[in-house]
């Protein structure tokens, strides 16, 4: 939903969003999630949404550890499928290639040496 407008989501996506907004904040607050509290916060945003929303949120978060699923994040898909390997001397090719393999190598090696970490 990150790549669409607001104003292009159903009403169920932005149901969908609104309770999930409403639940991180009350998390963040450490506020219980009941259906109450999420219901409080989106009329006090000025918003709406389905009455059985809130109630499917609250339900879903008594059994969860939201703090868990946030530090768990997304957890992403695998890496892209590496490339094709350069053409050597025996294939046609140059010998030159491989040395800027190495250069490029070099680079990247350097590259995650900068210790830096996102969430620390």
């Amino acid at each position: 939903m990150a790549a669409v407008p607001v104003d292009q989501l159903t009403p169920e996506q932005k149901g969908e969003l609104l309770c999930t907004y409403a639940a991180l904040i009350l998390h963040d607050d450490g506020a219980e999630i009941t259906a109450d509290s999420l219901n409080t916060l989106i009329k006090a945003a000025g918003c709406s949404c389905e009455a059985y929303f809130p109630a499917l949120f609250a339900k879903m978060a008594s059994n969860q550890d939201i703090g868990a699923i946030l530090k768990a994040g997304g957890g992403g898909g695998g890496g892209g499928g590496g490339g094709a390997a350069a053409g050597g001397a025996a294939a046609g090719g140059d010998a030159g290639g491989a040395a800027e393999e190495k250069k490029e190598e070099k680079v990247e090696e350097e590259e995650d040496d900068m210790e830096f970490d996102l969430f620390d």
